[in-house]
């Protein structure tokens, strides 16, 4: 079985990542730059890609440049006048981050590119997306919803889609769930999670190394699922861990308040 996925250098996407090649799934992945003012997330998604090839896992790795487009469309995340939010995913603010039809686009992409690999080889692909549901509050095209309605609508417009399917194992899962499925992942390729997950960017405001202060929805949310899980995470951050749970936590209690 081959494998399409959007891989954008996360914790959500390369733990898919992970996922499929634990299935022994052929990969290709895609990395989509789109301006995002926290585009270094694409050295992150190549550090683990090689890290990957070194350890034996070819991964087919592109980089597909659509800035011109989403520069069409309003968003904190790409908008160099306006300033990304801090705070817990459930705050208003958070809408802001939102990147208007960007996962449409990505997907259409994908499904493309799914269907191309299809008729090249004669064998049937996976069109795989790390969208989970602690997305599904703030992000709108994150939802079981959006996406069967979208692929239905890609199916009916391609010709030969009977050789795509979906598979977005983390649509109802949360993302301690996901990070205890990457750790599993990891067991069985061999691999060394901490490092897997050092090599990972989710921070929507990193500095030009890649560190993050932990204080904008995602970092947040990834804090707070590692601390669940009582582990403490590998990624990159300016503060110590005890100093990132203490703010996480409190920024969790005071949106539920």
């Amino acid at each position: 079985m081959s494998s399409v996925l959007s891989l954008s250098g996360g914790l959500d996407s390369t733990t898919l990542l992970l996922h499929l090649l634990a299935k022994e799934n052929e990969v290709y992945a895609i990395s989509f730059n789109y301006g995002q003012k926290h585009r270094i997330e694409i050295e992150f998604a190549k550090r683990n890609i090689n890290y990957l090839n070194k350890n034996g896992y070819q991964v087919n790795h592109k980089v597909v440049d659509i800035s011109d487009i989403v520069s069409l469309l309003k968003s904190s995340l790409t908008d160099m006048e306006s300033s990304v939010p801090e705070g817990h995913y459930m705050d208003e603010s958070m809408k802001s981050t939102f990147v208007p039809n960007r996962n449409s686009i990505f997907s259409s992409i994908i499904y493309g590119y799914a269907l191309s690999i299809y008729k090249s080889t004669g064998t049937s692909v996976e069109f795989s997306l790390g969208v989970h549901a602690g997305d599904h509050l703030i992000y709108p095209d994150c939802r079981p919803e959006f996406y069967s309605h979208l692929i239905k609508s890609f199916d009916i417009g391609n010709w030969d889609s009977e050789g795509v399917s979906l598979y977005f194992p983390y649509i109802n899962l949360q993302k301690s769930d996901i990070i205890k499925d990457g750790i599993y992942s990891c067991e069985k390729l061999d691999l060394d999670y901490k490092l897997i997950y050092r090599n990972t960017l989710t921070t929507y405001s990193p500095d030009s190394n890649g560190y993050s202060n932990g204080k904008t929805g995602s970092d947040i949310e990834r804090i707070l699922a590692f601390n669940q899980l009582d582990i403490e995470d590998p990624g990159l951050y300016l503060e110590s861990w005890d100093k990132l749970v203490t703010h996480a936590i409190k920024c969790e209690k005071e949106i539920n308040t």
